[in-house]
């Protein structure tokens, strides 16, 4: 585990576990690393290099007031990626994750990348416009907003139900409150708009290495219809993998096959 240093003085932290070609992953709002922690230690018991950071604002890295944007995330994932000088690196994100790790492909490109996997990812827009009439309306986001600003420890709590599902653990669901809670709320309140309001579209077209699209076509949080249906089809090389019933959090059977799957995707 360390922290690298952006150019705005921001520190990063970031953990980074096991050896061989590097699997950088990226979390989802309002959360951290840690939410990947099953991801991570199965790569790297299988002989990969598992890296992965808490984004600007989260968890442990620097909450400065400015930065909280897309492009940013971004930078700051480019800025790890070149510190650390990984290369051949299979890039995973989730959620807004997967946002980031779009938008660092269609700013930086692919020359340290190989692979790409978008999971539960916001891509192409959250947002209902004209273009995107599929999207959700901006009251959906502004309630978001809402509810970190009026009660962020209650909103959390409430949120953990639909980002699992049915059937979670109540341990899980702490676990989620916990990381939730480690997120500035400057951070946290700029970040909406970020997953919400960004168009990947131009960056996804850009894309030339593959991906794998997975998502679960119970995601109440990220709609599968307008989001990895149509990333798929903008993505000039990208294997879509559906997963029945599954919600936006990994948890219990998801989080298994997702493991199995990833691994499979970095192998072939």
């Amino acid at each position: 585990m360390g922290f690298v240093t952006t150019a705005d003085g921001t520190e990063i932290f970031f953990k980074d576990w096991g050896s061989g070609q590097p699997v950088v992953f990226s979390h989802g709002w309002p959360l951290n690393s840690d939410a990947w922690d099953s991801q991570a230690r199965f790569m790297a018991e299988n002989g990969y290099r598992a890296i992965a950071h808490d984004r600007r604002g989260h968890g442990r890295s620097g909450q400065p007031w400015n930065g909280n944007d897309m492009d940013t995330y971004a930078d700051d994932l480019a800025h790890l990626i070149e510190t650390l000088d990984l290369r051949d690196a299979v890039l995973v994100g989730h959620s807004t994750g997967g946002g980031e790790v779009v938008r660092y492909l269609g700013r930086h490109g692919s020359a340290r990348v190989s692979k790409a996997v978008l999971l539960g990812a916001v891509p192409p827009l959250m947002l209902k416009t004209e273009a995107n009439p599929e999207g959700l309306p901006i009251e959906v986001f502004d309630g978001i907003r809402a509810g970190v600003l009026n009660d962020r420890s209650q909103f959390y709590q409430d949120l953990s139900a639909s980002f699992y599902g049915p059937g979670v653990s109540q341990g899980t669901r702490d676990s989620f409150w916990l990381m939730s809670m480690a997120c500035g709320l400057k951070a946290a309140v700029d970040c909406v708009k970020q997953f919400s309001e960004t168009d990947f579209t131009a960056d996804l077209a850009g894309i030339d290495v593959p991906v794998l699209v997975a998502h679960g076509d119970a995601d109440q949080i990220v709609p599968i219809a307008d989001s990895a249906l149509k990333s798929a089809e903008l993505i000039k090389d990208a294997t879509l993998k559906v997963y029945p019933g599954a919600p936006h959090g990994l948890f219990g059977d998801f989080d298994a096959a997702f493991n199995a799957d990833l691994l499979a995707f970095v192998r072939g």
